[in-house]
């Protein structure tokens, strides 16, 4: 089942259907799950952020332009999620080094793959939860709430580990983020913020399921979990590349698929490609629908490129310094522009790539949006730091969008 069309212009068309509702009816019927054939309390626009075949930017100019800041209070804070938990994982790399060391390290044998394969299999014997299980598997996205309720029932009633359904979630999700996956299950589980979990109380699904769903045998309590503590000092966020002149080749990924609003020189773009990198989000299987949804949305954002710079583009292979080497000096090129990833499986990848490409005389570009630029320097405690400073940051944004010049 396949409930989003992996283009920008479904993308904007679902925004353009939304915008209406951002206000006081999204306020008050957010936290609603009326189940996957209605989704019309929320905006459902998180698999086009994710790979920003629509930008945020997009997204608050256009709730803006329909409504008040006050009135759209809610909605704009919760695209601020997105960038909070961007921001955050950018400071604190360690956080997604030890989840992916961890993962690797469990032995997935004997009981614990037993409870495992129930669970991930929809038959976990709690009715609510196997039915998400099937709903994500089967389209790719969960509603938020339910992925609290769901990410507090695998820690805290089936009691198997975080790592393990962070790891399940984020192979199946269609806007399957490292910062938002990773940082989301983190604080159900008492480890984001320390001490504070989530617990998914019957009561709370009834309601906001609307009666679909009465559980029994969910735990009562939720002990947080416990962790070494991390250490104090935070990683620099990173400075946006610069690049003097020159032709060069674009290089999209699936972090920024909107390659015509990189603030690039146009008549100085020389060859275009982009590489899909799902495969990378995990040593499990990641799910064919996430594939499928990555590589349209690549193909969709490449033929865009294409039309907008006048060059043809290919889809490369994989983000091996092979692969790109081959295409780099296929077109004669000697650098190279992408957006910048932030920490997750592309990034480690682009890490690989800009040291290979170095040493046969090629370098590599990483620009990073005005969006991010303004606000991950705000994600370095709670989200309640960032949330004062939406206000700023709106304005903040909205100027260097519009000033910003050519990088290139």
């Amino acid at each position: 089942m396949n409930l989003f069309e992996p283009t920008r212009a479904a993308g904007l068309a679902r925004l353009s259907q939304f915008v209406a509702a951002a206000g006081r009816h999204y306020q008050n019927t957010r936290n609603a799950d009326l189940g996957p054939d209605d989704r019309s309390n929320v905006s459902a626009l998180s698999p086009y952020i994710r790979h920003r075949l629509v930008t945020e930017e997009e997204v608050l100019q256009a709730v803006l332009a329909r409504h008040s800041p006050a009135a759209v209070e809610k909605f704009i804070q919760e695209v601020f999620w997105r960038s909070y938990f961007k921001g955050y994982l950018e400071s604190r790399p360690i956080i997604w080094a030890n989840y992916r060391q961890a993962l690797a390290t469990i032995k997935l044998q004997g009981g614990l793959l037993k409870a495992f394969d129930a669970a991930t299999s929809g038959h976990s014997g709690i009715e609510c939860f196997d039915v998400w299980v099937k709903e994500l598997i089967q389209t790719g996205y969960l509603h938020n709430h339910t992925r609290m309720w769901f990410a507090s029932i695998w820690i805290f009633t089936l009691r198997l580990p975080w790592e393990l359904g962070a790891d399940f979630m984020y192979r199946h999700l269609l806007d399957g983020d490292p910062a938002s996956n990773t940082l989301s299950w983190r604080w159900v589980a008492g480890l984001h913020t320390k001490g504070k979990t989530y617990l998914a109380r019957p009561d709370n699904i009834e309601t906001y399921t609307q009666g679909r769903f009465t559980p029994t045998g969910l735990a009562r309590d939720a002990v947080a979990l416990e962790e070494p503590a991390l250490p104090a000092t935070q990683k620099i966020l990173p400075m946006p590349d610069v690049f003097s002149g020159g032709d060069f080749g674009l290089l999209l990924t699936e972090e920024d698929l909107h390659a015509e609003t990189w603030g690039v020189n146009a008549s100085h773009v020389a060859a275009i490609a982009g590489v899909a990198a799902t495969s990378a989000r995990s040593a499990q299987p990641v799910s064919p629908l996430v594939t499928q949804f990555v590589n349209l949305a690549l193909a969709d954002g490449l033929k865009r490129a294409s039309e907008k710079f006048k060059v043809p583009a290919q889809t490369l292979p994989s983000l091996a310094p092979e692969a790109i080497l081959v295409w780099a000096k296929a077109n004669s090129l000697k650098t190279l522009v992408t957006t910048y990833a932030p920490v997750g499986p592309v990034a480690e990848q682009l890490l690989i790539l800009r040291e290979a490409l170095k040493s046969s005389g090629i370098t590599l570009v990483e620009l990073q949006r005005a969006f991010d630029s303004a606000a991950w320097p705000h994600a370095s405690k709670g989200f309640f730091a960032m949330k004062e400073k939406i206000p700023f940051l709106l304005e903040n944004i909205a100027e260097a969008t519009r000033s910003q010049l050519s990088l290139i």
